[in-house]
């Protein structure tokens, strides 16, 4: 277990591979998580600072992947925003959506207190994982949350009303975009002051809208989240998922890293985004159903690049899918540590 790859690898050193983890590794794929769930529901698991510390961990023990990601979910930032939030078997739902509201302003009530359950998650994975070894904290990006708050539910993925409110009513849109921003730098810095090594943004639905309006109306509030944690010194990597040639727009300090979606060869996009910030990414998950042979021939394109790149992270272009078979994820890891990156 080389504990330091992945930190080393943010700061920009050179190592002898690419560190490997995957997002979403902590559930969907891994027997051992299907178990728990058996017996727990996610808002049980999720909430328990021993079980949610569990799960975190599992994939370090179960895949050997160079760094674990807190077991959480984006939308406890419009939970602690006022909102009333459940987890159903086809998706999170909130009992009333902003669209349905004639002033959504009026249902948004910051409690920060309410995130304080996940500070103990954090600090009871400190107590448990191995040492030294790196946590990455995350929230999601302000757009993909506005997306659920509008829309009230996740199983529609256009969020229709959520990016017509852009056009209706930008005044209000910055205003919610605003509010989800202020809670989430809080809850940011305060996962660094628990300890976290690195945070993630996920702006899982930056594709909904044109890259100039997502680099015009919502990028400065991304900025504001990402700044304020570069600002202590952890580093940060951002998912624009679906941003397309808009990775072109990107700035220096924007983030550290810029994680990558399978629809840009990683070649590509290294080439748009600024040479100062590393590059995480970015296989699609969906081949992992394949054999191993596919798998691998597929994992071979990646040398040539990470021969050359010394800032890369191995990662999936965005989460696991459920039905994964472990053992090809797994795969994937060894191959990742023991193929020759220097050739």
């Amino acid at each position: 277990m080389e504990k330091g790859i992945f930190i080393k690898t943010l700061k920009g050193e050179k190592t002898e591979r690419p560190p490997v983890w995957f997002m979403r590794q902590a559930g969907r794929v891994l027997p051992s998580y299907l178990e728990m769930r058996k017996q727990y529901s996610f808002k049980e698991l999720m909430r328990d600072p021993e079980l949610a510390a569990k799960v975190t961990l599992l994939p370090v023990y179960d895949l050997g992947v160079d760094a674990a990601i807190l077991f959480s979910d984006i939308l406890v930032i419009p939970e602690a925003m006022g909102m009333e939030l459940t987890f159903t078997d086809s998706g999170p739902r909130f009992a009333t959506a902003l669209k349905d509201l004639d002033d959504p302003m009026s249902l948004i009530n910051p409690d920060a207190t309410k995130l304080e359950y996940i500070y103990d998650v954090i600090d009871k994975i400190q107590e448990t994982k191995p040492a030294d070894f790196p946590l990455i904290g995350f929230c999601g990006a302000p757009f993909t949350t506005l997306c659920y708050m509008v829309q009230g539910l996740g199983t529609n993925h256009t969020f229709p009303d959520a990016v017509s409110l852009l056009y209706k009513d930008r005044k209000l849109a910055k205003q919610l975009l605003g509010a989800i921003t202020e809670l989430s730098i809080e809850y940011a810095l305060n996962q660094v002051k628990h300890g976290i090594a690195a945070f993630q943004i996920f702006e899982t639905h930056a594709g909904l809208i044109p890259a100039d309006l997502y680099m015009e109306l919502i990028m400065p509030f991304v900025r504001k989240i990402s700044a304020a944690v570069m600002q202590t010194g952890t580093p940060t990597i951002f998912l624009p998922k679906g941003l397309g040639t808009g990775l072109k727009q990107l700035q220096p300090g924007d983030a550290d890293f810029i994680s990558v979606d399978w629809q840009v060869p990683i070649k590509e996009a290294r080439e748009m985004i600024p040479a100062d910030m590393g590059v995480q990414g970015n296989l699609d998950p969906r081949i992992l159903f394949a054999n191993q042979e596919v798998i691998e021939a597929k994992l071979q394109e990646y040398l040539s690049f990470g021969a050359e790149e010394d800032k890369w992270i191995f990662n999936v272009g965005h989460g696991f899918v459920p039905g994964i078979p472990v053992e090809n994820a797994k795969f994937v890891v060894d191959w990742i540590k023991s193929a020759n990156w220097n050739s």
